[in-house]
């Protein structure tokens, strides 16, 4: 299983933090996911290989969505999240794909993602529990599928023109029918009584 391997790129300026001061973040992710890392500084090229002691290569999976979001502008400690609970997830939203190269469209709907004095961004992080970072021209968001299917949908409401009230309103309807659901699964009766 040793010659298994994907291929990530990041950002030039992320490299530094992938490796982390005196190489630690990347030893932590090789020891933690039993994979080696081939960081190449100069193009943001990352080779993520499975450890010949690995037993699982759908490692490699979670492996490559660490570095991608540690590139995508997460610091490590929010990208272990994906290490530390098998439920949590990393989605992304590339703004170019939705407004092409339009840099004025892309500068706009983050602006607007992140609201004024990062207040947007913090209701939609505080109402889903996700982390959600804005950074270059992707939005990334880490947690539960319950979580990251909210905030992806908070999202592109306001991509797509939403009011922030409108956006705010449907989280906390959204929170409401989580904690509803989490209550009913604790309350369900013992049948075997």
């Amino acid at each position: 299983m040793s010659n298994l391997n994907m291929f990530a790129r990041i950002p030039k300026e992320r490299v530094g933090v992938l490796i982390g001061p005196e190489g630690k973040v990347k030893r932590d992710i090789e020891e933690r996911l039993q994979v080696k890392l081939g960081i190449e500084s100069e193009g943001g090229g990352v080779e993520i290989t499975l450890d010949e002691k690995a037993t699982d290569p759908s490692i490699l999976l979670r492996a490559k969505d660490v570095v991608t979001a540690i590139g995508r502008g997460f610091s490590p400690d929010e990208a272990f999240r994906l290490i530390r609970n098998e439920d949590t997830l990393f989605d992304f939203i590339d703004l170019r794909l939705i407004f092409g190269r339009s840099d004025s469209d892309i500068t706009r709907v983050k602006s607007r993602i992140i609201g004024m004095n990062g207040k947007t961004r913090r209701t939609i992080e505080e109402l889903t529990e996700a982390d959600v970072v804005i950074y270059g021209h992707t939005v990334g968001i880490i947690g539960t599928f319950e979580q990251v299917d909210a905030a992806r949908t908070a999202v592109q409401m306001i991509i797509q023109g939403s009011e922030h009230h409108t956006v705010y309103s449907y989280l906390q309807k959204k929170r409401r029918e989580l904690k509803k659901e989490m209550l009913e699964l604790w309350e369900k009766p013992d049948r075997k009584k």
